[in-house]
């Protein structure tokens, strides 16, 4: 086991990046809830990474069950199960069973992986646990800064309603620019982090001029609870159950500041030896999501028991997000570009990207658009 893991590391580029402190402020919750970072954003990904690395290699060989594994057959390089990573935002996918359904008469399974957030499921990506996954537009950014072989494979249509800054109703927080100095709560590398950045631009203040605090959407509901921070960044649907089961108040939300989806995005090489079964994935999620636009009652309806949410919390989520899968165009590549020039520039990841390197060819986009 450990010379596997020492195999993995030396395979690694960003060697001297490894910053091993960090990955306690990942796994350990029994720290301190009100950690501030100041250090680079950058490093707790790494570190995640690691902890990823770790894990992999400490996981037995899984060619003996054949839905954990990503096999090909003597023929062609066609995988023959899609280990598909999730957040609960995208549940009604792996509930309704549809890409089972489509892929099963081609010989393809799929496995469904939970994460918390978009930068835990792409660190899985990085090192080969999932194949595809959707994230919202800051997870790949410090993806691809760390090296991860990824890809963007479509967007997602933005729901900036679903996407908010909460305070306690009591709080003397009452205006954007009352945020300075103010402890602010958010899953690091992640669409609320980015809508934090957004807000501050917004209210003339600076990111230095804020105590930011990065926790998972459910440590940071615990601390929003406890009183122990000022302000959360969070989308939906924990933004609509907070707004119901919390003593919240809304400080702003998206409408009129997020103009960003999220990302479909795949391993370059899944991608690459898979056209058919990334086709085949968009056209289902294609269909699904023009069901979900004309049914948003039944769609809470089937969320409601699988995520164990008050249904009148899941119809305020569904009613206010926009459903749709967008092409890989020009106008997307520039505002993710965007993205990334802003985390640069605040030095939260350490080198300029450049997005397109982690795009297809458009003939490729092409070939993998939608029926």
């Amino acid at each position: 086991m450990i010379n596997l893991l020492i195999k993995y590391l030396r395979k690694m580029t960003l060697g001297r990046l490894f910053l091993i402190p960090h990955t306690s402020f990942w796994f350990k919750r029994q720290e301190k809830l009100l950690y501030v970072f100041r250090q680079e954003i950058f490093g707790a990904f790494i570190a995640g990474l690691c902890i990823s690395i770790l894990f992999a290699a400490c996981t037995p060989n899984n060619s003996a069950n054949p839905t954990a594994t990503s096999a090909t057959n003597a023929t062609d390089t066609k995988s023959s199960v899609v280990r598909f990573g999730y957040q609960k935002s995208a549940i009604l996918l792996k509930s309704k069973g549809v890409l089972e359904t489509r892929l099963k008469p081609e010989g393809v399974s799929v496995q469904w992986i939970e994460f918390p957030a978009g930068p835990q499921l792409l660190e899985a990506m990085n090192v080969g646990s999932i194949d595809f996954g959707h994230t919202g537009e800051s997870p790949p950014i410090f993806a691809q800064a760390a090296g991860a072989s990824l890809t963007y494979i479509a967007g997602i249509a933005p729901s900036p309603a679903g996407e908010a800054i909460l305070v306690p109703q009591n709080s003397p927080i009452k205006t954007l620019a009352d945020l300075k100095g103010k402890k602010i709560v958010f899953q690091k590398g992640s669409s609320a982090h980015y809508f934090v950045l957004q807000v501050l631009e917004k209210a003339g203040l600076k990111y230095s001029d804020i105590l930011p605090i990065s926790l998972p959407p459910a440590d940071a509901r615990a601390a929003f609870v406890k009183g122990n921070i000022d302000a959360w960044s969070i989308w939906d649907p924990f933004y609509a159950d907070a707004e119901k089961n919390t003593n919240a108040r809304v400080l702003v939300d998206g409408k009129n500041i997020n103009k960003q989806g999220g990302y479909y995005l795949a391993t370059r090489k899944f991608a690459n030896e898979n056209p058919q079964t990334v086709k085949a994935i968009l056209e289902e999620i294609k269909k699904l999501e023009n069901w979900s636009d004309k049914n948003r009652e039944a769609v809470a309806e089937a969320l409601a028991p699988v995520l164990k949410i008050d249904l009148e919390v899941l119809k305020k989520a569904t009613f206010r997000k926009s459903f749709g899968v967008v092409p890989i165009n020009q106008g997307l590549i520039n505002e993710q570009q965007k993205v990334a020039d802003t985390f640069y520039d605040l030095k939260l990841i350490p080198k300029k990207i450049d997005v397109k390197d982690a795009m297809l060819k458009p003939e490729q986009y092409a070939a993998l658009s939608p029926s």
